[in-house]
């Protein structure tokens, strides 16, 4: 195992070593990186990542990041609110907002149904998806989902919960390849794919 010549190194490396793909090589870059920048530079990084942490909010309608309690896209009033699309993670909302495609609005499940990683539907959003189709006014709900099993599975089990209720279910078109991450995909195909989707069928 490396030797480190500061305890004070160590810990920052160990630190940064427990962000997702980065190994311990490229957290020591990285903290090297900052040693070489002023106070002030180095302050306002750790400031950023402090008030990340502390002071973003969900949106109480769309569970999206946001810097007050109703996001962005929720408060706008040019929004198709009658259209909501049902996605897995934040990352999901701004790839398909780069498509420019989309106006309706967005439900951000916090991701799908994976039993083998112990999350079932009670770990989600899927209960105030339901709630929110029931107070009225959305007349489609969108599932995109990630084309993998257990998105599969999601989309099968928020259409068993929302049987009986009047909103039209739809699924995004299989332009994506089954297993594709939808944050990986092209933002050409990902605006086809909304643009050309299909009833869900159970």
């Amino acid at each position: 195992m490396q030797q480190y010549p500061s305890q004070l190194l160590e810990r920052a490396v160990e630190a940064f070593s427990c962000l997702p793909g980065v190994g311990r090589k490229t957290a020591l870059r990285l903290v090297l990186h900052l040693l070489r920048q002023s106070d002030d530079e180095v302050d306002g990084f750790a400031d950023a990542i402090s008030h990340v942490k502390h002071d973003v909010k969900y949106c109480k309608v769309c569970h999206n990041i946001s810097d007050s309690d109703l996001c962005s896209i929720c408060a706008d009033p040019r929004r198709d609110a009658s259209l909501v699309c049902v996605v897995e993670n934040v990352q999901d909302v701004m790839a398909i907002e780069n498509t420019q495609q989309f106006h309706g609005l967005y439900h951000v499940l916090g991701g799908v149904i994976s039993p083998l990683d112990g999350i079932g539907p009670h770990d989600l959003e899927i209960e105030s998806l339901v709630k929110r189709v029931e107070k009225g006014g959305v007349r489609e709900i969108i599932l995109a989902l990630s084309s993998t099993m257990e998105g599969d599975t999601t989309n099968f089990y928020i259409s068993r919960k929302l049987k009986g209720k009047d909103v039209k279910l739809s699924v995004i078109a299989r332009g994506i390849s089954v297993g594709d991450e939808l944050e990986y995909t092209d933002e050409v195909t990902l605006g086809r794919s909304i643009l050309n989707r299909t009833p869900f069928e159970t």
